[in-house]
């Protein structure tokens, strides 16, 4: 008895290590999660603004231009998926890679050949350890991402949709990464980049109530289009970066909070189990000793005799 006494003690001791640190991480992510909000928040109304100066560039014009005019037949499409370059967050990069390999599979449907462009070391990973094409990935920034990085990531994706097809370049750009919701919702959504759509960003508008203006252009409609084209893909690219931090921190709390009550559970259950052996052992002890006293006394009845 006393040697499982001591394995149900070494267990308590490491699950309340173990309780502390996942205690501590929940508390750093939840601290982060704040801050990720903020930065969220103030991405939002710039690009707002750029999605509709594009749409009122290109509703009051007629040039072709890859920004908004669709391919009659696409036939290659780019994939950037955001996942996260740390563990610890439950299914927040599994979640984004299923969304992705839903996309891909409806886009080879269509027909399209799809090129993978991953943010975070778990997409790399994935994709790493099946032996699948990767066109270019990105580490190291998943925690805190900056602009900076969202242009890093957007130029080889601009280079592609400004190549023709028949020289390696693309005809859509699509994005897949965990929209931030709430403190308790992160959904992986897929969202088409380019060609930009129309008819969407109109309706929106029109549900907003708002009209949009009118432009003089100035040298012409498909000089501001080339000019607004990288500030828009490095707007949402960047957009959809914070979006997904925000999301891996409040999932990584989540499931630190999840680990920490378990943890309390399991040293709960261990302890008691840890009372029960002891009790059994003092109980062991007792019954050892009355029996020694009773045969004692037996034997001490008989040499009297």
């Amino acid at each position: 008895m006393g040697a499982q006494l001591r394995v149900y003690k070494r267990r308590i001791q490491a699950v309340t290590a173990t309780k502390k640190i996942t205690k501590a991480m929940e508390m750093i992510a939840a601290s982060r999660i704040v801050k990720a909000q903020r930065r969220v928040a103030a991405s939002m109304p710039y690009a707002t603004e750029l999605t509709r100066a594009v749409t009122a560039v290109a509703t009051g014009s007629t040039t072709k231009h890859a920004l908004t005019t669709e391919v009659e037949a696409p036939t290659r499409a780019a994939v950037l998926l955001v996942t996260s370059d740390r563990g610890l967050a439950g299914g927040y990069s599994s979640n984004a890679i299923k969304a992705a390999e839903r996309l891909r599979e409806r886009l080879s449907d269509e027909g399209k050949e799809v090129d993978t462009y991953i943010v975070g070391r778990k997409g790399v990973a994935y994709y790493g350890f099946r032996e699948r094409k990767v066109a270019e990935s990105w580490t190291g920034f998943t925690d805190s991402p900056t602009y900076a990085d969202a242009k890093k990531v957007a130029a080889p994706l601009i280079e592609a949709i400004q190549t023709e097809t028949a020289e390696g370049g693309v005809d859509e750009l699509h994005i897949v990464f965990t929209e931030f919701v709430s403190m308790m919702t992160q959904n992986p959504v897929d969202n088409r980049m380019l060609p930009l759509s129309l008819d969407k960003a109109a309706e929106d508008d029109g549900k907003k109530g708002e009209i949009l203006p009118l432009f003089d252009f100035e040298p012409s409609a498909e000089d501001v289009l080339d000019a607004l084209l990288p500030r828009y893909v490095e707007s949402r690219i960047y957009n959809a970066l914070l979006q997904a931090a925000a999301s891996e921190h409040a999932a990584r709390r989540r499931a630190m909070k999840s680990a920490t009550d378990n943890a309390g559970d399991l040293i709960k259950s261990l302890s008691r189990l840890a009372n029960a052996a002891r009790q059994a052992e003092i109980t062991q002890e007792i019954s050892e000793i009355v029996g020694g006293a009773s045969a004692l006394a037996d034997a001490t009845a008989g040499s009297d005799k």
